[in-house]
């Protein structure tokens, strides 16, 4: 769309020194999602990738987990005064024969807020809506996924790296998905953190890689409930923060067999959950 950066005017104090100066800012505007001609959500975001958005964020809500379930994604027309097009709304239409679940009120705020419902509502919500189990099992051939923590501490500075929005406005969070063996798979940045991840999930769709039962998912902030869940109905076995989780976080992380890392930062790192995909040394801490 061109708008994911926006110049505007400031003034900047410098020691002592004052000028007036153009600052690149990251651009959010509001994003609609439709489904079969139907508003469902609201959601801000950073404006490029809104198609992979919307089919990451019905993954996460339970509606879609093949490609095969999506006929097509549509810009609608925009209220604007003189008629053009915002590009703010999207209608997601689903195949024939896609069984639309009762998304409630309830249900959606859970899964767009920031802070969500709590406790055990929320864990049953998504055990009961997830279309995959994240266990270790991958047939006769492939091995359990067990990562080395040199390969998880390189990470950071591989998605900071790959940050390019970032460079210029410093304002946007970021989600990366790794293979097991750190190659970077995707790299998507938003003013949201939960539609950076809508971004990666939503294109592995399209891309009919769903389940991502083999990767790593990396964000640039903190590992709330939301990413936690987000993670869980992609099938994502792992999910690294650089900065700290959620206590429900980690109990839907333990509960759903999901490996947890939080503060990842340099060779420090804390794992909350599945550690047993973690090649931890014989002389990690006891008790």
């Amino acid at each position: 769309m061109g708008r994911v950066t926006e110049r505007r005017k400031v003034i900047r104090i410098r020691d002592g020194a004052v000028s007036a100066r153009p600052d690149t800012l990251v651009a959010e505007e509001p994003l609609e999602i439709r489904l079969d001609g139907k508003p469902l959500a609201i959601t801000m975001r950073t404006p490029g990738d809104d198609f992979a958005l919307a089919a990451g964020f019905l993954v996460s809500e339970g509606v879609l987990g093949r490609a095969d379930e999506l006929q097509n994604i549509v810009y609608c027309a925009g209220a604007t005064a003189d008629g053009s097009n915002t590009y703010n709304v999207v209608d997601v239409r689903t195949a024939s024969g896609v069984v639309i679940p009762d998304i409630t009120l309830e249900r959606n705020v859970y899964t767009t807020s920031s802070c969500g419902l709590c406790g055990k509502a929320s864990l049953d919500a998504v055990r009961t809506t997830a279309r995959w189990t994240i266990d270790d099992t991958y047939g006769d051939t492939a091995p359990p996924v067990r990562l080395e923590p040199e390969l998880l501490a390189g990470l950071p500075d591989r998605l900071r790296a790959a940050q390019r929005v970032f460079d210029r406005t410093g304002g946007l969070h970021a989600a990366a998905l790794f293979t097991e063996d750190g190659e970077l798979v995707d790299v998507r940045e938003d003013v949201g953190r939960h539609n950076a991840v809508d971004k990666l999930v939503g294109r592995a769709l399209q891309n009919g890689s769903l389940p991502l039962s083999r990767t790593v998912l990396l964000v640039s902030g903190r590992a709330s409930f939301e990413l936690a869940q987000k993670a869980v109905m992609a099938g994502i076995p792992v999910l690294a923060a650089v900065s700290a989780p959620s206590s429900l976080a980690v109990d839907l992380a333990a509960e759903s067999n999901l490996t947890l890392v939080g503060f990842l930062r340099g060779a420090s790192m804390n794992v909350y959950a599945g550690e047993h995909r973690i090649a931890l040394r014989a002389a990690a801490a006891q008790g």
